[in-house]
């Protein structure tokens, strides 16, 4: 497990961020504090933070409009909301767009700390998951265009001669360029490569 990962807190209650800060820090976290989400917005990309802490209700952009714009630019990070008040609607409106939990304020400590273990948990779930993207895209980059061509008829669910005929090709060639696929993308089967095609959205051949 990484040592003393970095937590952030966007708040625009200065008590609260020094309570919740010092909260973390006494339990071995890293802490990034941010008076407001325009303010986090600004540091954000240069802060290797692993999950965020955030009030709902602030001036100018509130926490819900915050996730929204992370959502929307796929700047993944597992988000915590925290509220004044139990509001339902607003609750059910933050995890349905991925948060990790709705807790209300005073909230308690321990619950508290639950949620970020999950975050963190969540975290490097997802880091895993771009890790193996990023390693997958590197490997498709690696086919020739050809091959990609090839691919495109495979995942369509064409078979070797029909594949030949289209290309111009031999049955031979095209069984070459397949095994060439095989081979750079570490995928042996037609079912791996059009899972792993659909992830990258590479779009079969018509």
């Amino acid at each position: 497990m990484e040592q003393n990962p970095t937590i952030g807190l966007v708040d625009d209650d200065a008590g609260m961020l020094r309570a919740l800060s010092r909260l973390l820090r006494t339990h071995g976290y890293a802490v990034r504090t941010f008076d407001s989400p325009d303010r986090f917005l600004v540091e954000y990309a240069q802060a290797d933070m692993r999950c965020v802490v955030l009030d709902v209700s602030m001036p100018g952009c509130d926490g819900l409009q915050l996730q929204a714009y992370l959502n929307k630019t796929n700047r993944s990070i597992p988000i915590i909301f925290l509220s004044g008040e139990g509001n339902i609607p607003i609750s059910v409106r933050a995890m349905k767009a991925g948060a990790v939990t709705f807790l209300v304020k005073p909230v308690d400590e321990e619950v508290l700390l639950e949620a970020i273990a999950l975050a963190l948990e969540q975290d490097r779930s997802n880091r895993g998951q771009r890790e193996e993207m990023d390693a997958l895209r590197g490997r498709l980059e690696k086919l020739t265009t050809r091959e990609r061509e090839v691919l495109e008829h495979v995942i369509s669910g064409k078979p070797n001669k029909l594949i030949a005929d289209i290309l111009g090709v031999t049955i031979q060639t095209v069984k070459i360029h397949r095994m060439q696929i095989t081979r750079k993308l570490e995928i042996p089967s037609v079912a791996g490569l059009v899972s792993a095609a659909t992830r990258l959205g590479v779009v079969p051949a018509v």
